[in-house]
């Protein structure tokens, strides 16, 4: 039976304060990331918590990209999930990257196959 899609579990540690506090950066970073990875973006909602932090969803026709940071602890948990042929490591690494992750841990879940067996992909200083 065929994945009904990869879903890639994020941990960065880090990364830069003023990043993690910038909403319209973040939001960017993340419609950038799914147009990289060959996704088609249909919704993007993201809110600015106070006194700091950044959470939010860009909706893809392929499924989503989630953030939720903590600038405070220099962290940000990423979910990437596609459907299809697309790779949800593309947009993972590209958030990393933009996010200046000087840690980060990945975890690759297939879905829909049915018990869910976690492999982690990669932990690496950037």
């Amino acid at each position: 039976m065929e994945t009904m899609g990869r879903h890639v579990i994020s941990e960065l540690w880090g990364c830069d304060f003023e990043k993690l506090n910038n909403i319209d950066l973040i939001e960017q970073i993340f419609v950038d990331a799914a147009l990289k990875s060959g996704a088609e973006v249909r919704e993007v909602a993201f809110h600015k918590f106070a006194p700091q932090g950044v959470s939010g969803v860009v909706i893809i026709s392929e499924s989503h990209l989630t953030i939720h940071s903590f600038p405070e602890h220099g962290y940000a948990s990423i979910d990437v999930y596609t459907c299809g042929n697309l790779d949800p490591n593309i947009a993972a690494d590209y958030i990393a990257e933009a996010l200046n992750a000087q840690t980060r841990e990945n975890i690759e879940l297939p879905r829909g196959l049915g018990p869910v067996q976690m492999k982690k992909t990669n932990i690496s200083a950037l």
